[in-house]
């Protein structure tokens, strides 16, 4: 089975779409082996947690090419994984979601009452809302997941501010 890319072929960054992409086709056992009764039943805060662990892969995966410096990597991989940009990643696919899909970002973004001093309570329930859906696609529907996570704006340039708060905050 050959993998096509997650992004468009005239993107300058094909191979990190790519990888990326195959990153979440990855036969990993728990995404198969959860009967659907059960994933229905699971948590949105159990989603989030998942999402937020496959949202990071997805991430890793998609600097790792071309190839850099490990700061460079980690450097765009916490810009993208923060609060506040995952809440603008959220805000820019609402208008491609399904029904269902907006009933589970309700949900998740209903989830929690809880946030870190720094954030505003709708940025960190949107990002929480961002990391269920992402939880609950990849269990449910990888190829959904994999199709939405194409449209986001993942250039660096987006993640600049990371360095930044980094720099300011030394």
């Amino acid at each position: 089975m050959e993998l096509q890319p997650a992004i468009a072929t005239d993107s300058p960054s094909v191979e990190a779409g790519w990888l990326a992409a195959a990153a979440l086709r990855s036969p990993l056992p728990l995404s198969s082996s959860i009967p659907a009764a059960e994933i229905q039943r699971l948590s949105p805060a159990a989603l989030a947690y998942l999402g937020d662990s496959v949202y990071e892969l997805y991430i890793r995966c998609y600097y790792l090419l071309p190839q850099s410096r490990t700061r460079t990597y980690h450097d765009r991989v916490v810009a993208q994984v923060r609060a506040e940009t995952q809440a603008r990643h959220l805000e820019a696919l609402l208008p491609h979601l399904t029904e269902a899909e907006r009933e589970i970002v309700r949900r998740g973004r209903n989830a929690t009452d809880k946030r870190p001093k720094r954030l505003a309570g709708g940025i960190y329930q949107a990002a929480t809302a961002f990391e269920t859906l992402v939880g609950y696609l990849y269990l449910t529907q990888p190829s959904r997941l994999t199709e939405l996570l194409a449209r986001l704006d993942l250039s660096p340039s987006v993640s600049s501010h990371a360095t930044l708060d980094r720099n300011s905050s030394s």
